[in-house]
């Protein structure tokens, strides 16, 4: 099994203080986020090995300054006016095989590396599981941090453990899967429920050595695909599918492409009580509109699809903001898009109109998906 490379390297590099890595010569970190916004850091650093970012972190903790871990920006939206601490970038790579059996392996990724190119790797030595979770920009650690799911694939499928460093305790060691309380586009990772601190420093993921993909569940997929729900391909078909779903709705990143200039999915899905789900469903009915997408959960509720609710609540592809340079992408109304020359302020605002609408259409507020630095909805 080869170890992996792939991503970019942003133009500077310097390394800060006492240690063999200094500040970056530009703290601006709109360039280090896939929306390109977002102000300045007080300082910016980067770490190239899992040691380097323990180091970086206590010494941010040390002088008691706020820490910000930043890996591809993908799922980053920061204020105008900065983040008034240390910017950490996580830029340490690799991966290689550290167990396997009859029918599979155990892949270790360092949380640094480039997430497709660790998928593209992977599905290139025949080993199945991630291919559905390709062309999703961004770096490996983030993934079990938010759960990262698509077309019927969630990393919490796949995930063995992640090895940790805890900031309050200054413990540093492995976490199984089982004690991560993965949910959906969650962990006890994220946010405010990251009472510890703790920054994910490698990942590991058990997949198979057949050849093939994780049986297709996604029903759009299983259609481009020609196969039965629920079916096994190629795990190289299967990415093949993916990337061209995703590139339709401006979800690969593109130089060439405006509509991927965006973080991604802006809000979450909503899992409502099935009284919810049917008031939407009278309303849509009332109005002639097509129904609004809904998955039955487990628990008993139903995800609704976020972006028919905000084409049902009158927000058409393409919609603008108040300032021209943002707007809602024109493949896909989960993605609001950056076109150079607007501000976080500017995107915001488009996200409280789409919010507003979809709250006054049908009383549920959507929730943004992308982590929110020195700014808020």
């Amino acid at each position: 099994m080869r170890r992996g490379t792939g991503g970019r390297l942003p133009s500077e590099s310097v390394t800060p203080g006492p240690t063999t890595a200094a500040t970056l010569e530009t703290a601006l970190l709109a360039p280090h986020t896939t929306l390109g916004l977002g102000g300045p850091a007080r300082r910016l650093v980067r770490a190239t090995t899992a040691d380097e970012v323990v180091e970086r972190a206590r010494a941010a903790d040390g002088a008691d300054e706020p820490l910000l871990l930043v890996g591809g920006g993908s799922n980053l939206v920061v204020g105008d006016a900065g983040f008034a601490g240390t910017a950490l970038l996580l830029d340490h790579r690799g991966h290689e095989v550290v167990e396997r059996d009859a029918d599979s392996v155990v892949l270790h990724a360092a949380a640094g590396h480039d997430w497709d190119a660790l998928v593209a790797d992977t599905v290139a030595d025949g080993l199945g599981g991630l291919e559905c979770l390709s062309g999703i920009p961004g770096r490996t650690g983030a993934t079990p941090v938010q759960n990262v799911g698509a077309y019927g694939v969630e990393v919490a499928d796949l995930l063995v453990g992640v090895d940790l460093y805890a900031r309050r305790t200054g413990r540093r060691g492995p976490a199984a899967a089982s004690d991560l309380d993965l949910g959906y586009r969650t962990s006890r990772l994220k946010g405010a429920r990251n009472v510890d601190g703790e920054i994910v420093l490698g990942v590991r993921f058990r997949l198979t050595t057949d050849g093939l993909s994780a049986p297709i569940r996604y029903a759009e997929l299983a259609r481009v695909l020609d196969v039965a729900p629920g079916s096994r391909v190629p795990v190289a078909d299967a990415r093949e599918a993916v990337l061209g779903l995703r590139r339709a709705k401006g979800m690969v990143l593109d130089p060439d492409d405006a509509d991927s200039r965006s973080a991604g999915s802006f809000f979450t899905n909503p899992v409502v009580d099935t009284e919810t789900a049917a008031r939407v469903a009278a309303r849509t009915e009332e109005r002639g509109q097509v129904p609004v997408t809904a998955w039955p959960q487990p628990d008993g509720r139903v995800k609704l699809s976020a972006a028919a609710l905000i084409e049902r609540a009158g927000i058409p592809r393409g919609h603008p903001g108040v300032h021209s340079p943002v707007r809602v992408s024109t493949k896909h109304t989960l993605a609001l898009t950056h076109r150079g020359g607007g501000t976080t302020d500017d995107l915001l605002a488009l996200a409280r109109d789409v919010r507003d609408h979809v709250a006054v259409a049908f009383g549920i507020v959507l929730e943004p998906e992308p982590v929110l630095v020195a700014c808020a909805l």
